[in-house]
């Protein structure tokens, strides 16, 4: 399965343009590295939470929009190479230099997916991350498999769900601060791929007037400590 690598970052809303060339630099080197793929996304449609939220995740600003973002890897031994090689690399430290975001508040983890359900990258995702019982992933994975062919029949491309295995603690902000999560949970971080913005709305609305999507008080987590959003996606190539 899948190894993924999150993130989830606030960048000033102006440096848009200054993101994507710092994305797109970073690519290139990202790929000699090892990592398989990369995706950027940007905030467009990031509600506020009454409990948790993307913006209160990363201690977002008023000027600041949310870009949830990951690499992807064969597996975790892949990633830990890939890791290594870039802090021997010159050139990334050059680049981590000069960032056009404040890196103290970007959140970033290691995940194995649990699920992946159809192929594409398309332009518009939904970006999730939730808290989760441990004990209760078995569970999570048979309900995350069912809605993610849910999605998919309503036109979503590609859905996947990924369990925590290196989420390390920040200073300022984390995964596990991000939804509150207790020792007991997993962080899940977890994404939809549509081909854009228009067929996820219409996705959804299908989904919801079909009444087949589990009620969250049904949901083997806590639904209202997730945090989520739309995001379009940034072109990289």
């Amino acid at each position: 399965m899948t190894y993924v690598e999150g993130f989830v970052t606030p960048v000033p809303t102006a440096a848009r343009d200054a993101y994507i060339a710092h994305a797109k630099e970073a690519q290139a080197l990202l790929r000699e590295a090892g990592v398989r793929h990369m995706a950027e996304h940007w905030g467009d449609d990031v509600p506020a939470g009454r409990t948790t939220d993307f913006a209160r995740a990363v201690q977002a600003q008023d000027d600041e929009t949310i870009v949830f973002s990951w690499f992807e890897y064969p597996d975790r031994a892949a990633r830990d190479a890939a890791n290594a090689a870039m802090m021997a690399d010159d050139r990334m430290t050059q680049m981590a230099a000069t960032m056009p975001f404040d890196g103290k508040r970007m959140i970033h983890g290691g995940f194995t997916a649990l699920v992946e359900q159809g192929s594409g990258t398309g332009g518009y995702v939904d970006g999730l991350v939730a808290a989760v019982p441990r004990a209760n992933r078995d569970a999570y994975r048979t309900q995350a498999s069912d809605a993610a062919a849910l999605f998919l029949d309503h036109g979503a491309l590609r859905v996947v769900e990924s369990w925590d295995d290196d989420v390390p603690d920040g200073r300022v902000t984390d995964f596990r601060r991000a939804v509150l999560a207790g020792e007991d949970e997993a962080v899940v971080f977890s994404w939809i791929a549509w081909p854009d913005k228009a067929a996820r709305n219409g996705g959804w609305a299908a989904l919801e007037a079909s009444g087949r999507m589990t009620p969250p008080a049904s949901l083997p987590f806590d639904a209202r400590r997730m945090i989520y959003g739309g995001f379009a996606t940034l072109p990289l190539d």
